[in-house]
């Protein structure tokens, strides 16, 4: 898989910009605000359709613009499709594949596979759970887009149940009932427990997948370092059942017990929501006994892993590595231009030429604002 040619309009800091891409390596060179990121974040977005720097749609919209568009050739077993998405702040985005419109845009999931590995992934490992459950859930929909819509249900379902809860809490402190407002949680807690116990099983089988690989990447990111290990972490226990079924039940059993303390607390506690991924290095937890060179080194790892993962599927996924060489010494970036280079095509960005090492530099583009152009 390739991205032959991608397209934007009034996307972030481009009023309109077209570039050509080929298999292989591309080095997209520029200073910092110069809008590299910005070329990459849109093919992200075709690959996600979220972006992985913002968490609303608003600012990737130029200044002044009502709308952007990126379109976006991608070429796959010698077939191309054609994506095309308009981002409308404040309404429904829209889809088209090859030019025909779509109902959905979660329907072009699965057209671009990319995995991107950026400065901001030190979060997966060092930030909020919530970071480390978006990389399962994204990897998720990447391997199978159907997940995509269990996803979508499954966040429909805690919405509402939270605004149930919370109008309930909202009600009790003004002096109302507790009754009547909470006539329909148990229909909410049956529906949480069906999509959840599908996300959830998802998610198991995805760590138990990715688990060897994130092994295999850490000590090949920085060997004899100690053994790198993940583990989901379920808040129905250290060993949650894993036919869906047995889920669901087990969702439901934990909803009716920890009840009286959502309703205290107006809020969901139980369900994938609020689970995590457990890190180890050797036998302690990444966060807060890592050193900043092994964060580092485990937040690539955790990419290379869903990278080897999605070609060990059958899927050669679009390798990205945004300002990344930057951050490493000169070993890492040689073991790190080693396990690369085989990639059917790399995009790779920096701001100094030299970061990059000499087996990776195919492909030139220089990325001045507003503007892209080959020079190599």
């Amino acid at each position: 898989m390739h991205v032959r040619r991608v397209e934007l309009t009034d996307f972030r800091s481009y009023e309109r910009v077209a570039v050509d891409l080929d298999p292989g390596v591309s080095v997209l060179v520029g200073q910092n605000g110069m809008g590299k990121t910005n070329l990459i974040e849109a093919l992200g977005y075709v690959a996600t359709l979220d972006s992985h720097r913002v968490a609303t749609d608003a600012p990737l919209v130029r200044a002044g613009a009502a709308s952007a568009v990126i379109r976006c050739a991608i070429v796959h077993e010698g077939r191309e499709l054609l994506v095309e998405l308009e981002i409308v702040p404040g309404r429904a985005n829209r889809a088209r594949l090859n030019r025909s419109p779509v109902r959905r845009p979660r329907e072009v999931l699965g057209a671009l596979r990319m995995v991107l590995f950026a400065p901001e992934d030190l979060e997966l490992v060092r930030g909020d759970p919530s970071e480390r459950r978006r990389y399962l859930d994204d990897l998720l929909v990447a391997r199978q887009p159907r997940y995509a819509g269990v996803r979508a249900d499954y966040d429909r379902v805690v919405k509402q149940r939270n605004a149930l809860l919370r109008n309930a809490y909202l009600n009790r402190k003004v002096g109302g009932t507790r009754g009547q407002d909470l006539s329909t949680l148990e229909v909410w807690d049956h529906h949480l427990a069906h999509h959840g116990a599908e996300l959830l099983a998802g998610r198991l089988e995805l760590s138990a997948a990715l688990a060897p690989h994130l092994t295999k990447a850490y000590d090949a990111v920085a060997p004899g370092r100690g053994a790198a290990a993940i583990a989901y972490a379920s808040r129905l226990g250290e060993s949650p059942p894993s036919d869906r079924p047995a889920l669901e039940s087990a969702i439901l059993d934990r909803l009716r017990e920890r009840r009286p303390v959502e309703i205290e607390r107006g809020t969901t506690l139980v369900g994938p929501h609020r689970d995590d991924l457990a890190l180890h290095l050797g036998d302690l937890p990444v966060k807060g006994y890592a050193s900043h060179g092994e964060s580092w080194s485990f937040a690539l790892a955790l990419r290379l892993a869903a990278y080897d993962l999605l070609r060990s599927d059958g899927i050669e996924p679009v390798l990205v590595l945004d300002d990344v060489f930057a951050e490493l010494d000169t070993q890492r970036r040689e073991r790190l231009a080693a396990l690369v280079s085989e990639a059917a095509q790399l995009l790779v960005t920096c701001a100094v030429p030299e970061d990059v090492p000499a087996s990776l530099r195919g492909a030139r583009f220089d990325v001045v604002t507003g503007s892209v152009s080959r020079v190599s």
